[in-house]
């Protein structure tokens, strides 16, 4: 393996594969930053280009892109609280009000070096262990995935901030938003009021703009005087001492655990195992209530969980030919331009590709670290720009990013309307981080049900007779149970004092 990996090596450090690499990490990175954009539109857009490329650098540009613009998002996460890309929900819990209180410098320090320990752990994983690991995760059968995605939607009810009931009315309204379009089974439309236009149901992107970013801007509309107090010295608080790495080192690395099993898992994404990662250090934590206050903890498990989880989701792809996220799916479609076909016979036909890709993992993930740390602090300014300036840019950025996905207007007035929903939502005390997890994660587990049920004629036992499927339902009983014990410990805590 070290001849392989030295032969990557060599291969990605010629001049135009390493200038296309870090071309293609910087892009990631400013796309994942700006809300509104990310780095699926942007690789979408490149993918044409990749035609007149050769087969290596059009595979490290989107490597480049991809590890790049899921760190990204934490920027305009912990700066404006406006997430860049979905898989950095869950940083704006902690890294927004950390720096609105005066500290964004070690918001931002904390998720830039939580990205780099949890892009090097996955790329451990998937350099040394992508075959048997890729084996086991093809075990997994329609309903381990629907107990699996079950157990992350009892999680809404972990991640709520204030009432838990709250947090699961926000949930369920989710499921019921993502309800509308063709169903999976009979291929007739449902809950479209005989409006074609929503055949295909509401997307991810446009509903996620406007429950983020269009209700910051109201909210922020109606707030339009207020200034930020300045908070000087920003670029050397960026860089985080090593007693920080110690105190975070067990959560540094169980959120680097579980953002790469995830990452594994197909079709799983990002943003669930940066939602798996901050509840399991919630539930962990002696101080859960200081979770969604600004707390380090919630910053480093989701980060370095959503960045774990770019390595993980490369060994399906790589040893199967199945992409374990979206973005996988048009690294598949450059090696299909070149007629390089994904999958086991990749590392006997084209071993000087794959070892490439794995060693361009790494190496986009160092210059994912110099990159942020070089340029967040410029990028922090963005906090001082007077919002009659910065709010019409980033609406502007909404809009293309909204239109930009089917080219009609369709998607840019269901951004504005969830726009006006999340702000009233937010008015009312109720979370929208459970809302969009519910909205995401809904249909993954109706088709997985349904599957199951097809399968074998309307039988549900398998859920409690295979041995995965139980292990992730116990899962879910515990995550359920674990807010609740977590609550009555608090609450007597409180009476005793």
């Amino acid at each position: 393996m070290m001849e392989a990996l030295i032969g990557g090596f060599v291969a990605i450090t010629s001049p135009w594969a390493f200038f296309f690499l870090l071309v293609g990490t910087f892009l990631g990175v400013t796309i994942g930053a700006i809300p509104g954009l990310s780095g699926s539109m942007l690789i979408a857009l490149t993918l044409p280009l990749t035609y007149y490329m050769d087969a290596l650098t059009a595979v490290l540009l989107i490597i480049g892109m991809y590890v790049g613009s899921v760190a990204g998002g934490l920027i305009s996460a912990s700066l404006l609280r406006m997430p860049g890309t979905a898989a950095s929900i869950m940083t704006t819990f902690d890294g927004y009000p950390m720096a609105r209180s005066g500290r964004p410098g070690h918001a931002l320090g904390l998720g830039i070096s939580a990205s780099l320990v949890g892009g090097l752990f996955s790329w451990v994983v998937l350099a040394t262990m992508a075959k048997p690991i890729s084996i086991w995760a093809t075990r997994f059968g329609p309903f381990e995935y629907f107990t699996l995605i079950l157990s992350a939607l009892v999680l809404i009810a972990a991640v709520s901030q204030g009432s838990m009931v709250k947090g699961l009315i926000a949930g369920l309204f989710g499921i019921l938003v993502s309800m509308p379009g063709i169903d999976p089974s009979s291929g007739q439309p449902r809950m479209t009021w005989d409006l074609h236009m929503l055949n295909s149901g509401l997307k991810l992107m446009p509903v996620l703009l406007g429950a983020f970013v269009v209700s910051q801007i109201l909210k922020d509309v109606l707030e339009i005087d207020r200034k930020l107090k300045r908070v000087d010295s920003i670029k050397d608080s960026i860089f985080i001492s090593l007693r920080d790495y110690r105190k975070q080192a067990v959560n540094l690395i169980r959120s680097s655990v579980i953002g790469t099993v995830i990452g594994i898992l197909p079709g799983v994404g990002a943003n669930i195992g940066s939602l798996v990662s901050y509840t399991v250090a919630k539930n962990t934590s002696s101080k859960p209530e200081r979770f969604g206050t600004g707390h380090d903890d919630g910053i480093v498990a989701s980060e370095a969980a959503n960045n774990a989880t770019v390595g993980g989701a490369l060994i399906p792809l790589i040893a199967m030919g199945i992409p374990g996220s979206v973005i996988d799916v048009f690294l598949i479609a450059a090696l299909m331009i070149h007629s390089i076909q994904p999958g086991p016979y990749l590392f006997i036909n084209n071993p000087d590709i794959v070892w490439a890709m794995i060693v361009a993992c790494l190496v986009a993930n160092l210059m994912m670290f110099a990159i942020m740390v070089l340029g967040a602090g410029y990028m922090s300014r963005l906090m001082y720009l007077p919002r009659a300036y910065l709010l019409p840019v980033v609406l502007s950025f909404c809009i293309v990013g909204a239109y930009g996905l089917d080219n009609t207007m369709l998607d840019v007035w269901v951004m504005l309307a969830f726009g006006v929903i999340g702000f009233f939502m937010e008015r009312a005390g109720i979370p929208l981080g459970p809302f969009i997890i519910g909205f995401i994660l809904a249909p993954l587990a109706e088709v997985n049900l349904r599957s199951g049920l097809s399968a074998t004629a309307g039988d549900i036992t398998p859920i409690f007779t295979r041995p995965l499927s139980l292990a992730f339902l116990i899962l879910a009983i515990v995550f359920l149970v674990m807010p609740l014990i977590s609550e009555v410990r608090r609450r007597r805590g409180n009476s005793r004092t």
